[in-house]
């Protein structure tokens, strides 16, 4: 049985989706995927005030999704895609137990039915 060094709870972890909850910030992701943005330039599709817009990135930044600069009075916002690792790994190793534990069940009902049969 495969055991996580993320089993117990791990504060990055939950950071991490609680960054990727939020539909906006979830948008914002996905528009920095294709190459860094300015903040207003992530604001406008949002239709929200700056500084909400601003909160979103925050938390974002706090999860290490994105990563921030600043020239002069124009912040940019970049992606930080080795970001999503952590979260890939845990999924990768819930799977690999679901998928144990549902071949584990597989097994037993076929017996089941050999036996029944018999």
């Amino acid at each position: 049985m495969i055991v996580s060094r993320m089993t117990k709870h791990d504060p990055e972890l939950s950071q991490l989706f609680h960054a990727l909850a939020d539909p906006t910030r979830r948008r914002i992701l996905t528009r920095l995927a294709e190459r860094p943005a300015r903040v207003t330039d992530l604001a406008g599709p949002t239709r929200l005030r700056l500084p909400t817009v601003m909160r979103h990135l925050s938390v974002l930044e706090e999860a290490g999704l994105i990563a921030t600069s600043k020239d002069g009075r124009v912040r940019t916002c970049a992606i930080v895609p080795e970001a999503l690792e952590p979260a890939r790994t845990w999924l990768d190793e819930q799977r690999a137990i679901w998928e144990a534990r549902l071949d584990r069940l597989e097994a037993f009902a076929m017996k089941a039915m050999k036996e029944r049969r018999e």
